[in-house]
Order: structure tokens, then C-alpha cells, then sequence
């Protein structure tokens, strides 16, 4: 099993910048694959970004704005976000897929809230 706890998240003006972090623990050799989601109200969950494998995914409209990074030794998972818009308003999630193919994600956190205004 993994744990995942994210952090990190803020109310911040337009055009303002965040890192948002998430600490892994437990079996870490199923986090082959790991990524950060976010879900608006009355909006469904979303992927922003991914990592693994050796690849680096992000979502169109985040694409130039947000950077996804992983730090083994620390177990930790980064999204940094940088000229936020009002859109970007969200709770994000973080997330560890076993299997590498960033399709199927096995262990959530409990996400941390992001509002831009």
C-alpha cells in the first residue's frame, strides 16, 4: 500500500505562483507512475500532469504554467504552478499508478485546495 499527503495549497491572486507537494510513503516501488489531478466544483476530476517511465505528461490548459517534478529522495511528489488564472481554482489531488502506464491509478490523497481570484 502507499500513502499519499498532499500540501501546500493556498489562496493566491491571479498571476501568482504555488508548489504544491506530496509525500509518499509505504510500498514505493508502486509509485512507477505518479500524477497530480484536480477536481472544480460542479466540474468532474481532471488530470494536470503526470510522471513516469520516463515521460512527462501535462494537460493543454496547463501546459507552459505548470512543471511536475519527483524527488526520490525525499518522497515527494512537486507541482509547481506559476501564472495561475481563476480557473486553476481546484482541489488537487495526487496520485500513484503501480503499473507505470499512467492509466489506472491505485492510491489517492486526500487533496489540498487551491483558489486564485
Amino acid at each position: 500500500h502507499v500513502q499519499l499527503v498532499e500540501s501546500g495549497g493556498a489562496s493566491v491572486q491571479t498571476g501568482g505562483s504555488l508548489r504544491l507537494s506530496c509525500a509518499f510513503s509505504g510500498n514505493t516501488r508502486n509509485t512507477h507512475c505518479m500524477g497530480w489531478f484536480r477536481q472544480a466544483p460542479g466540474k468532474e476530476r481532471e488530470a494536470v500532469a503526470a510522471t513516469g517511465g520516463g515521460s512527462t505528461y501535462y494537460a493543454d490548459s496547463v501546459k507552459g504554467r505548470l512543471t511536475i517534478s519527483r524527488d526520490n529522495a525525499k518522497n515527494t511528489l512537486y507541482l509547481q504552478m506559476k501564472s495561475l488564472k481563476p480557473e486553476d481554482t481546484a482541489v488537487y489531488y495526487c496520485a500513484a499508478d503501480r503499473s507505470g502506464y499512467c492509466v489506472s491509478y491505485d492510491y489517492w490523497g486526500q487533496g489540498t485546495q487551491v483558489t486564485v481570484s
